[in-house]
């Protein structure tokens, strides 16, 4: 694909998250980027989001779809359990991947999906779009620069008010493979990953203390990092939106980043950071250290819109994504491993 090729995108699964979201703030604003197809289950629901991005191809199946030879990429937005089979259909079908997460429900159908976009030569993206964030960007350079000294411990939270809705796939474990773990925590352990590096052990409680469907409303997962860094990651169904502080925490031995505002899907947030300073007084006896605060707001970046020029440039420059699907099947094995950790009350070691 050449510099100036546009990458016309299909959509499989156009509502949810793909209407309220990637399509409006990634897919439609993005540089080279053009929507030429959607798909999805209700004939008058797809016609419906067909007409409002003026789109004049649509499809109920993902298999008319993928045989349309204008579509160069397809971005997958299907409940959970339709992730693998859609994105190894995809891949046999010769088009570029982006897929929401988790990119499937098991190790093995991972690994298969990865195989499967290898042996055809198309790129696999997946959809952690937190790592885009302004906020986070700039976060992970103040650590790399060794501003918080030596990282230490971080904490992602992410937290809504989910009730029983009939219906509900994310409520179904067979559908959704989870609850609060498997749809928010993936985020955060994905976010503490790109800052400390690989997880090593997990330790975790998951339990259902609100609600009466079958997965987790509750979840606390401690992470040990290959680097010694310790990670805490929680999520729960039945907090109030309004209450739901959704904190990125990181602390080192200079000082720490508290991010507010960033985990979820908002552009928007600002940091503050509390970095160890040396006061000079008349001479070095004279001299201490003290903490001082910075407030930093870096120039907002749509997480969506930067996913999706991503996408393209890896597409294009032939680059492996920042978000690939190596990266989603070692965030997958973190949360199997918090599952097992709090089935069998055992801390779990990953290899």
């Amino acid at each position: 694909m050449t510099e100036t090729e546009v990458v016309k995108f299909g959509v499989i699964g156009c509502g949810g998250i793909a209407d309220r979201r990637t399509i409006p703030e990634g897919i439609i604003p993005a540089k080279k980027a053009k929507l030429v197809a959607v798909m999805g289950i209700g004939e008058e629901r797809v016609k419906e989001v067909a007409r409002k991005y003026g789109v004049k191809k649509y499809y109920l199946n993902e298999e008319d779809l993928l045989k349309d030879r204008e579509v160069d990429a397809v971005y997958i937005a299907t409940p959970n359990y339709l992730h693998a089979k859609q994105a190894i259909a995809a891949a046999n079908a010769g088009k570029h991947i982006l897929c929401e997460k988790p990119l499937a429900l098991t190790v093995e159908d991972c690994e298969d999906v990865i195989v499967a976009c290898r042996k055809n030569n198309v790129k696999l993206q997946v959809g952690f779009m937190m790592r885009f964030h302004a906020c986070h960007q700039k976060a992970l350079q103040m650590i790399k620069q060794g501003l918080i000294g030596q990282p230490v411990m971080g904490r992602a939270q992410l937290t809504c008010w989910y009730p029983e809705i009939p219906g509900a796939w994310r409520q179904n474990p067979e559908l959704g493979g989870g609850g609060a773990l498997m749809d928010m925590g993936i985020h955060c352990i994905d976010l503490l990953r790109m800052f400390f590096g690989e997880v090593v052990e997990v330790s975790a409680f998951t339990d259902t203390i609100t609600f009466s469907y079958p997965v987790e409303d509750t979840s606390i997962v401690t992470l040990k990092f290959d680097n010694n860094t310790y990670g805490i990651v929680d999520n729960f169904f039945n907090i109030p939106d309004a209450a739901a502080q959704n904190r990125l925490e990181i602390y080192g031995t200079k000082g720490c980043i508290l991010a507010d505002g960033t985990i979820g899907q908002e552009s928007t947030g600002k940091l503050k950071v509390y970095i160890e300073e040396e006061e000079r007084g008349y001479d070095a006896s004279q001299r201490r250290k003290t903490i001082g605060l910075r407030e930093i707001t870096p120039e907002p970046v749509n997480m969506y819109k930067a996913e999706i020029e991503h996408f393209i440039k890896c597409i294009r420059e032939d680059l492996e994504p920042m978000n690939s699907g190596f990266e989603a099947l070692k965030n997958l094995k973190v949360v199997l491993a918090a599952y097992e950790s709090s089935k069998t009350k055992r801390r779990v070691i990953l290899d």
